[in-house]
């Protein structure tokens, strides 16, 4: 199967209509439904139901457009390798103040290895970005707290922390010392599930436009909201107006090292022993 009718199918299936994928292809729609038409004989499956109206995706077409995602998302990762092998070296993404203070380390480390053939070059990424950069071939590796999507990646622990909870020093909890998830309000119904812990941090982070910790702090420190941080938060980042309060009932904070698991770099694996306890 080629490319070009995947990409066809995908912008029909995103846009669920004929005239704006074709807009977007920068071809006609006559040409594209050609092309839609030809990859349904040749699956023998029908991809769309159509009406004058509307377009909606089958049951099978719903099948094809995730794995034509991954599928596309493959091809376009492997050209990038392909270009960046020009020049080697090995890309490590990490979020800025996102790395439990030990990338000095893990370099440090990872320069005294025989195998670290490639020098490293740190690319500093928004929250959430690591997993897409490795999956586009845009980064060899990632420091990135879990959970985060693990397809197509391979990971290693790279140390466990406690979170602790971020309140503005007029909060009526901050001269305890101490909070309970309950009592901070936070929308976390088990300490188990860490998911929710991100799913709450990724609304503050879209809602308020965040782009650092320090703004985050400083968002803390206005009685914006209150917030759950990895503990390594504390020593790095002591703010007047903020006081760190022990949670006893959240969940940890895992950081670990991730790379695609396709990845043969003998440099990638001197790096993730590098990391790893």
């Amino acid at each position: 199967m080629e490319s070009r009718p995947l990409r066809c199918f995908v912008a029909v299936a995103e846009e669920l209509n004929f005239t704006r994928a074709a807009e977007r292809l920068g071809i006609s729609p006559p040409p594209l439904s050609r092309t839609i038409r030809k990859l349904e004989a040749e699956l023998g499956v029908a991809l769309f139901e159509r009406t004058t109206h509307d377009v909606a995706l089958t049951p099978a077409g719903s099948v094809l457009l995730d794995q034509a995602r991954i599928a596309l998302e493959a091809l376009g990762a492997a050209g990038r390798r392909a270009q960046r092998a020009a020049e080697p070296k090995l890309v490590l993404a990490v979020k800025a103040d996102s790395d439990a203070g030990l990338l000095e380390t893990i370099l440090a480390r990872y320069a005294a290895d025989p195998a670290s053939s490639l020098p490293v070059a740190v690319r500093l990424c928004r929250w959430g970005e690591q997993p897409g950069l490795l999956r586009r071939g845009e980064a060899d590796a990632a420091l990135v707290y879990e959970p985060f999507d693990h397809a197509g990646l391979d990971a290693e622990t790279v140390t466990v922390e406690r979170h602790v909870a971020a309140v503005p020093t007029g909060h009526p909890l901050a001269g305890r010392g101490h909070a309970t998830l309950a009592d901070l309000g936070l929308p976390i119904d088990d300490a188990a599930r860490l998911d929710q812990l991100h799913h709450h941090l990724d609304g503050i982070v879209a809602r308020h436009d965040v782009r650092d910790l320090p703004q985050l702090l400083k968002l803390v420190e206005l009685g914006e909201f209150v917030t759950l941080l990895p503990e390594s938060v504390v020593d790095r980042y002591p703010r007047p107006g903020i006081a760190y309060l022990d949670v006893p009932d959240a969940p940890p904070a895992t950081l670990s090292i991730a790379w695609p698991q396709q990845s043969r770099s003998t440099a990638t694996a001197a790096l993730v022993r590098a990391a790893v306890p």
